[in-house]
């Protein structure tokens, strides 16, 4: 696959990544490799197993799960998130998306899980310049590697919502009060339910919320792009950056929904080829059809279209940069909309999602294809995974 491999070495050379680790599945056939290094500073070779921080591309992890309690019969999708968090009881809203923090007005609908799995539930986040986003940021919420996810939603829960629930799509934290309902549902911890659920029927090894000391050598390091100069750095701790989140190597209470797990280009694979069938290699059920077809369809009005993320310090919407404007939402995952809105090329129906520090996936089961990509460098723009996409199109379909 020559076509990757020079469009991979030309962003390392050029010193926008460290290192990138790819893997294409189309009808059967597997296409792989990697370009780079573990870190740019002793430009140590990337091994098999290379551990990345995945980031939100934890989030589709908690999403599936979420819809296996469903398929039990533990909760429904027009549940309100108070049947299992009632600190949030006396949840209020902002009048507006511009008021001053103080300025509210009374909820008019409680989130429900399908709110919160479609980010159309009213919460913000950390990094979004909105009044709910710095309130965040000045709680440091999410910021500590040693609380428990109980304890971050119990802080949440004395923030007002940015919008009234289903009337606007904000990216936001709501996937991290999902994960902290999986451990209200099923008495458990998170660690325990995705290891039980999802880790150990996919055979993905390599993936936790923590990572053995003996694989500290396995981990690539994480860069920060420097958008003026156009090189990596070492990450900063600026107010409303993403880096501010905890994110702990060996911290073995710690979890988050969305965010926190650490996981290998194989064992992400083995996540995004079930979301083909909801099997996994051996036939046993992930999830049912029905509901894997309904988390990968559009399920927002157009209104809310396009989708957008906006940074606190950009004028303008990283819209162009996360490549969403052809896209939708499902229950946990883009979903493509338009393909005449990005040259025509992909297919109707490709979902997947990404992380901060740009790892990337999709899926497409009318091609039986399925595409990661990992690296890690926070805060890079979308050229690459716009570059991936096409080059799949345009080489193998």
């Amino acid at each position: 696959m020559k076509e990757f491999i020079k469009l991979f070495n030309q962003y390392v050379d050029d010193g926008l990544y460290p290192g990138i680790e790819w893997k294409i599945s189309l009808k059967k056939q597997t296409f792989e490799g990697n370009s780079g290094y573990l870190n740019i500073e002793n430009k140590l070779p990337i091994v098999e197993n290379t551990i990345y921080r995945i980031w939100s591309m934890t989030k589709p992890i908690i999403s599936i799960v979420i819809l296996q309690l469903i398929e039990e019969n533990k909760l429904k999708l027009n549940d309100s998130i108070t049947k299992f968090l009632p600190k949030f009881d006396n949840l209020k809203v902002l009048k507006s998306l511009d008021s001053n923090i103080d300025d509210l007005v009374e909820i008019k609908q409680m989130p429900t899980i399908e709110n919160l799995l479609c980010h159309t539930a009213g919460f913000s986040y950390n990094f979004i310049g909105d009044a709910i986003g710095r309130k965040y940021e000045n709680l440091k919420l999410f910021h500590s590697e040693l609380t428990s996810l109980e304890e971050e939603i119990d802080i949440l829960a004395s923030v007002p919502l940015l919008c009234q629930p289903s009337t606007k799509w904000i990216y936001s934290v709501s996937v991290d009060i999902l994960a902290r309902i999986i451990e209200i549902i099923t008495n458990s911890s998170l660690q325990i339910e995705l290891k039980k659920r999802i880790f150990d029927p996919l055979e993905m090894n390599h993936t936790s919320f923590n990572v053995d000391v003996v694989n500290y050598d396995n981990l690539m390091t994480q860069y920060e792009f420097d958008s003026i100069n156009k090189k990596i750095h070492k990450p900063s701790k600026n107010k409303q950056k993403i880096f501010n989140y905890g994110y702990p190597l060996n911290q073995l209470s710690y979890s988050r929904g969305g965010h926190g797990l650490f996981s290998t280009l194989n064992d992400y694979f083995k996540f995004a080829q079930m979301l083909l069938t909801g099997k996994n290699q051996y036939g046993k059920t992930i999830i049912s059809n029905a509901l894997l077809t309904k988390a990968t369809t559009n399920q927002l009005n157009k209104k809310f279209f396009p989708l957008e993320i906006i940074n606190f310090d950009e004028d303008n919407s990283l819209m162009e940069e996360n490549g969403l404007e052809n896209y939708g939402w499902g229950l946990g995952f883009r979903v493509m909309q338009e393909i005449s809105k990005f040259e025509n090329i992909g297919n109707t129906g490709e979902f997947g999602w990404s992380g901060a520090a740009s790892t990337y996936f999709l899926v497409d089961p009318k091609y039986d294809l399925v595409a990661v990509m990992m690296t890690q460098v926070l805060g890079a723009n979308n050229n690459l995974q716009k570059e991936f996409y096409k080059q799949i199109y345009k080489t193998l379909i």
